[in-house]
């Protein structure tokens, strides 16, 4: 399904019904990942995806964007869908959309799901994170035996306009636009969130280290982190069924309500 916002053509994907569920992808992805969950979570809740502008099937912004002009977008698109009180559950960059959104919504979000989520700012330089979120790292880790089933259909789906997310092959405005999000650190907006929060991570997580995990556990007050052994950045993949099981208890008490 498409929508149009700020003369923006994006791409999305709803299913299910009951409390709204919306899910955030990360740097250099789409939504196309989120498919397992969101179909597990549809059968209880109305679960939303989107292609963030720039990725996906979504078209590229106009000018560089920050965090917070993503977050703006992203506002507008709940608006646009008339969906009120979400529960959010972001991964890596969707991560910083959903802490930014819940400062600002702080009676508004219902509960926050947080896998492998940025928004601490990384002590290495930009460069090696410009590495870990492109498309050459997300084509490593489909390699892994676990998920290599996966890895033609979703590599397929990132050729053309999605295919070549390296920093160099990137257009200059997502250049800019990647440069200008990994600066920023969220941390002053982690004590003002008021939603339940659960932290999903990976133990092995390189691209959002676990103590990035630990220091969003100490400073989001009603947070709570599950950490998996023998997985990485891209946890809900590389665990799918322990991270199922995982979000299903985090959210059981919200089956089918509205």
């Amino acid at each position: 399904m498409f929508t149009e916002i700020d003369q923006l053509k994006i791409h999305y994907k709803q299913t299910g019904e009951g409390r709204p569920v919306v899910m955030l992808h990360g740097w250099g992805t789409s939504l196309d990942l989120f498919e397992d969950l969101q179909n597990s979570l549809s059968a209880h809740f109305q679960v939303t995806s989107l292609d963030f502008p720039g990725f996906g099937q979504s078209d590229e912004p106009p000018e560089a964007w920050d965090v917070g002009r993503y977050t703006d977008f992203f506002e507008q698109f709940l608006a646009k869908l008339d969906i009120n009180n979400p529960i959010l559950i972001g991964h890596s960059f969707g991560g910083r959309i959903s802490i930014k959104y819940a400062d600002r919504h702080q009676n508004n979000v219902h509960k926050i799901i947080l896998i492998g989520s940025a928004g601490v700012k990384p002590k290495r330089k930009a460069d090696y994170y410009v590495k870990v979120y492109t498309y050459k790292t997300l084509k490593k880790v489909l390699s892994l035996p676990i998920l290599n089933r996966y890895k033609d259909e979703i590599i397929a789906k990132y050729r053309g306009k999605a295919g070549s997310s390296d920093y160099q092959n990137a257009s200059r405005v997502m250049q800019q636009t990647l440069s200008k999000v990994v600066n920023e650190d969220l941390q002053h907006h982690m004590p003002n969130i008021k939603a339940p929060t659960l932290l999903i991570w990976g133990a092995n997580d390189t691209a959002t280290p676990v103590q990035d995990a630990k220091m969003m556990e100490k400073l989001i007050p009603n947070a709570g982190l599950a950490l998996i052994e023998n997985a990485g950045h891209y946890v809900f993949l590389e665990q799918k069924r322990r991270v199922a099981v995982i979000v299903d208890t985090f959210l059981e008490e919200d089956k089918g309500a509205v």
